[in-house]
């Protein structure tokens, strides 16, 4: 055939549109023909997560003195009340005996001094003088009590420590960080997901989170949704937790969550 004159061009034109209403319409019977399960598959997401701890802080000292003793190392577990720093405070206790005779000291005025007033043998006012001496006294106890009890750092949870910011022996101000703790008893993970998702996805859904760290998979579900809706990126904060006990999952780690939207959404 001579594709060089009008009617060949006319025939090769008209060839070729058959040819692309075959295809356009066998494609279209592919996906007729291809299963509601195997759509929602291919419109399956990998969205990027990270672990971290539900709970975590700095432990500062409270007031300025030398440490004595630091009980845990970087890494290492302990468990809630436990003593984590312990400060020198041999000052803060001489302060507290000082305080304590004060007290002895105030009392027994006043004690003295409630005997003469009912013979009449002092004034009312220095009858209520001795009395404030010893509110006084009593007041100066239960403060330097309460620094005592500043010397000796408890652990607020059960965890472990991720960064030691301090030595033993190191003199260290009111307000200094000295541990990083974490509490890895619960994992959780925070990713973004579409708001339009909001239609379907709720607190207790199920899905497949792997790690890269591991090269495992892990089953997690929805904890919590944001509050809000970020208008820019149309997208919304999702929580979750890993959804079982595994000891080789550590906070910071990351992978990939497979989300399914259900069929139609």
């Amino acid at each position: 055939m001579n594709f060089n004159d009008k009617e060949g061009r006319v025939s090769f034109a008209a060839i070729a549109a058959l040819l692309l209403s075959a295809c356009v319409s066998a494609n279209a019977q592919q996906a007729a023909a291809t299963p509601a399960p195997a759509r929602a598959a291919l419109e399956k997401q990998d969205i990027r997560a990270q672990l971290s701890p539900r709970r975590f802080t700095t432990v500062a000292a409270e007031i300025g003195a030398k440490i004595s003793r630091i009980s845990v190392v970087e890494g290492g577990r302990f468990k809630a009340g436990q003593t984590l720093v312990s400060l020198d405070c041999s000052l803060q206790a001489a302060q507290l005996q000082k305080a304590k005779a004060s007290l002895t000291a105030a009392e027994r005025t006043y004690s003295g001094n409630k005997r003469l007033a009912e013979l009449n043998s002092v004034g009312k006012v220095e009858l209520e003088v001795s009395e404030a001496e010893t509110s006084k006294a009593k007041a100066e106890v239960t403060l330097m009590n309460v620094s005592l009890d500043k010397c000796h750092i408890a652990a607020p949870f059960s965890g472990r420590v991720v960064e030691q910011r301090v030595r033993e022996q190191q003199f260290v101000q009111p307000g200094q960080p000295m541990l990083d703790i974490l509490d890895d008893s619960v994992l959780e993970l925070e990713f973004l997901v579409p708001s339009r998702w909001l239609a379907w996805l709720k607190a207790g859904y199920g899905f497949q989170v792997r790690i890269d760290e591991t090269g495992k998979s892990y089953p997690a579900k929805i904890l919590r949704l944001g509050a809000r809706v970020d208008p820019v990126s149309q997208s919304v904060k999702a929580v979750a937790t890993v959804d079982g006990n595994f000891p080789e999952l550590m906070a910071g780690m990351s992978g990939k969550i497979a989300l399914v939207p259900p069929a139609g959404q």
